[in-house]
């Protein structure tokens, strides 16, 4: 067993150790009580001190992007991971406030700060924030990574073969159980907080975007590990086999529980590692590689959200075929209702509306689509990253910016010319029933 590699381990300042009442863990990627290393970091922190152990987790309803339902499914998972840290006798505060406002404000009475990494701009933001602010040290522990971001490779990967040989020959370091302490002080505060066991109280204090309504999809820990094992037992078989048909939907339904932090990558990767064949192989390579590749973009690509983030090929033969004729535009409004006269789409589409989720295979083909009935590219992604983070599960994450950025060329090479892809790969109804019938 081992506690923490130090690579995932970073100090965001200067500051020396205050003489505070407790060791402050500031939560908001890894939203998790278990195989979470900023947490047991900051357990070791707090046994050395001889101090107990706070984590605490602001709720703004000014999160970008986030609606009802994201909020619904984050603080369902909350629950959960609050019971959880009571129970290892680690105190948990839960505030609708501002979260690096929240950090500082704790940070008053703290030795140290121990934070989780975030990889998109603002949470990078909110870490420095607090980092230039707080009156003692401020530690970022990275627990959303099999291989931490720099480690794996020091600049932005072109495509996933790229990273892919350096992750294998890291993972023997970095692909280890993470042992678990109990602290050695038990938390015993009087600090405000909201009831995190009433998430339904809790959303109806948030003024949010209700439009979009929760989903019937179980949150949390307890249920991502349900999740795993089905997926272990029924689907992995035949994984590498089936991932890419919609029909047979085998794929692990994991990535919402991997966006909220509410299990983790090595976990994950750990259990599976263990079964091997080709269908472990191919979900490792989907898991690590391909999901990795997305952190590398977010990390090293400040445009990752924006057609300037494409590749310069892709952008050049885009843009020289943007006056091509288009067989029809659709308005924001058709798009979203899934009114096209693409069946295929409009399934895909409402699937994304009505559960959450969509099949990786059609969210490609969904993608490439836009291309098509946009006048401009530009229109593409911005249109494509809009319905994706709005009712996706998982939106607004690493993979929603990489995975609609392929569809217009990122991570991808130049195929032969055509109108309106140009020199990206295109896809289109007739290639997609030729595949599935």
């Amino acid at each position: 067993m081992t506690r923490i590699e130090p690579e995932r381990i970073r100090l965001l300042n200067a500051r020396t150790f205050a003489s505070g009442q407790y060791i402050l863990y500031w939560m908001q990627t890894s939203q998790r009580a278990f195989w979470n290393p900023a947490l047991e970091f900051a357990v070791d922190l707090a046994n050395e001190r001889g101090l107990p152990l706070l984590v605490a987790f602001g709720v703004t309803p000014y999160y970008p992007e986030a609606n009802l339902r994201h909020y619904a499914w984050m603080l369902e998972g909350l629950r959960e991971t609050a019971q959880a840290l009571r129970e290892r006798r680690i105190g948990f505060v839960l505030r609708l406030e501002y979260p690096p406002d929240l950090a500082l404000n704790l940070a008053r009475n703290a030795a140290a700060i121990v934070t989780d990494r975030g990889y998109l701009r603002h949470l990078r933001v909110w870490r420095r924030y607090v980092a230039e602010r707080a009156p003692c040290p401020v530690i970022e522990v990275e627990g959303d990574a099999v291989v931490p971001v720099e480690v794996a490779y020091p600049r932005q990967a072109v495509r996933a073969s790229v990273l892919r040989r350096r992750i294998h020959l890291l993972l023997p370091r970095f692909l280890q159980p993470l042992q678990e302490q109990v602290p050695r002080i038990q938390a015993d505060f009087d600090e405000p907080s909201l009831d995190p066991t009433s998430p339904e109280k809790v959303l109806a204090l948030l003024e949010v975007d209700r439009t979009v309504e929760p989903v019937d999809f179980p949150s949390g820990t307890s249920a991502a590990r349900a999740r795993l094992r089905r997926f272990v037992e029924e689907n992995l078989p035949r994984y590498a086999d089936l991932r890419s048909d919609p029909r047979q939907d085998v794929t692990s339904g994991l990535s919402p529980y991997l966006h909220f932090g509410q299990i983790s990558p090595v976990e994950i990767a750990w259990e599976v590692s263990h079964i091997g064949g080709p269908g472990a192989e191919a979900f490792l390579e989907e898991l690590i590689v391909r999901r990795e590749l997305a952190l590398n973009l977010v990390w090293y690509n400040p445009d990752y959200d924006r057609f300037e983030g494409l590749p310069r090929w892709a952008r050049e033969t885009l843009r020289a075929h943007a006056a091509d004729p288009r067989p029809v535009l659709y308005s924001l409004e058709d798009l979203e209702s899934a009114r096209t006269d693409d069946p295929i789409w409009n399934a895909a589409q409402s699937a994304l509306v009505r559960t959450g989720r969509m099949h990786n295979y059609l969210r490609m083909y969904w993608g490439k689509r836009l291309l098509v009935w946009t006048a401009q590219p530009e229109d593409a992604l911005r249109i494509g990253l809009y319905l994706n983070n709005k009712y996706a599960l998982d939106g607004r994450d690493p993979n929603s910016y990489a995975g609609v950025g392929w569809c217009l060329g990122l991570h991808d090479r130049p195929f032969p010319e055509r109108p309106i892809f140009g020199k990206v790969r295109p896809m289109t109804p007739e290639g997609f029933r030729r595949k599935f019938g």
